[in-house]
C-alpha cells in the first residue's frame, strides 16, 4: 500500500516503521498495526509504501481502502538500522514479507558504496517477497524455500554459513520471523560478524500501540554493562544487536533481569 505522508517520508530512516489505525472511526479494533516501510519517496509528493498480509479483520479492512481514502498513520517510529561508516560487504537476510523492510536499507547502503547481498527465505514460493527487486539491485541474491518451490530448497541456518563465506560479509542485517532472527544471530555471532536484527514480529501485526505505552513487545536484552534489561521492541528497537537479545528467554522476565522478579 502506498500513502501520501510527506512528514513521514521526510524523516524516515531505514528500519523504522509506521503504526496505522484500522477499522474506521467506530471500530472496536483499538490497537494499531505496526508495519515495516518498504520505500519512501520524499521528492514525489512524500509517499510511503508498506507491505502487510491481509489475514485478520484489521488488515483486511486496511487492504480494502481505495484511492483518496484517509488513514490515521503515525511515524516514522523506532530505532533504525545503523549504517557502516566505510564501504562494507553487507548481507541482508529476510523472511517472508518481513523482507520488505530491507529494501530501503539496501538503497541507503548503496549510497555509501557498500556491496549488498540478499538472502530471501520463506516456506513456499508465494510467500517470498521482493525476489525480482533483490536481483535487480543486489550484487547477489539467494532465494531459499523450505519446499524447494523457488530457489534453493532448505532452511536459512543450513545455508547461511556458506553464503556468508561466499559474499565475504562484514555485517549481517536481518528482518523476518523471530525464529529465523535467532538462528541468524547465532550464526553471525559464532563467526564474529556483527548482526543487526529488526524485531518487527514482536510488534504484532495483529495489534500494538507502536509508541511504547502498551508494553506488549518487551523482551530481555543484555546491555553494554552486561546486565539484562527488559526493553520495548517498538521504542528501544525494532532494530537491536542480535547477539544482545536473549532469544531463549523471549516471552519471559528472566530472574537476573534488572527490576525482574525475585524467586
Amino acid at each position: 500500500m502506498t500513502v501520501v505522508a510527506p512528514a513521514v517520508a521526510e524523516r524516515f530512516r531505514p528500519g523504522q516503521f509506521v503504526a496505522v489505525a484500522v477499522g474506521g472511526e467506530h471500530t472496536s479494533l483499538l490497537a494499531r498495526r505496526c508495519l515495516p516501510v518498504y520505500e519512501v519517496k520524499p521528492d514525489y509528493g512524500g509517499t510511503v509504501e508498506f507491505v502487510f498480509a491481509a489475514d485478520d479483520p484489521g488488515s483486511r479492512w486496511l487492504a480494502s481502502r481505495r484511492s483518496r481514502d484517509a488513514l490515521d498513520l503515525i511515524g516514522p517510529l523506532g530505532r533504525p538500522f545503523p549504517l557502516p561508516r566505510d564501504p562494507a560487504s553487507c548481507l541482508l537476510v529476510g523472511g517472508a514479507h518481513g523482507s520488505s523492510g530491507l529494501f530501503a536499507l539496501a538503497d541507503a547502503l548503496r549510497q555509501r558504496d557498500c556491496k549488498v547481498h540478499f538472502v530471501l527465505a520463506a516456506p513456499h514460493a508465494h510467500q517470498v517477497y521482493g525476489a525480482l527487486s533483490a536481483q535487480r539491485i543486489g550484487d547477489s541474491s539467494t532465494v531459499i524455500t523450505r519446499d524447494g518451490s523457488l530457489g534453493t530448497a532448505g532452511m536459512v541456518p543450513d545455508l547461511l554459513p556458506a553464503i556468508i563465506d561466499r559474499t565475504e560479509a562484514d555485517v549481517v542485517y536481518a528482518a523476518g520471523p523471530t525464529g529465523m532472527l535467532s538462528a541468524v544471530s547465532g550464526i553471525a555471532s559464532s563467526l564474529g560478524i556483527p548482526c543487526q536484527v529488526s524485531l518487527g514480529e514482536l510488534l504484532g501485526e495483529t495489534g500494538a500501540c507502536g509508541i511504547g505505552v502498551c508494553a506488549s513487545c518487551v523482551l530481555p536484552v543484555i546491555g553494554d554493562d552486561g546486565h539484562t534489561r527488559m526493553v520495548r521492541a517498538c521504542a528501544e528497537g525494532p532494530v537491536l544487536r542480535g547477539e544482545r537479545v536473549r532469544w531463549t528467554d523471549l516471552g519471559t522476565i528472566p530472574l537476573d533481569a534488572l527490576g525482574g522478579p525475585r524467586g
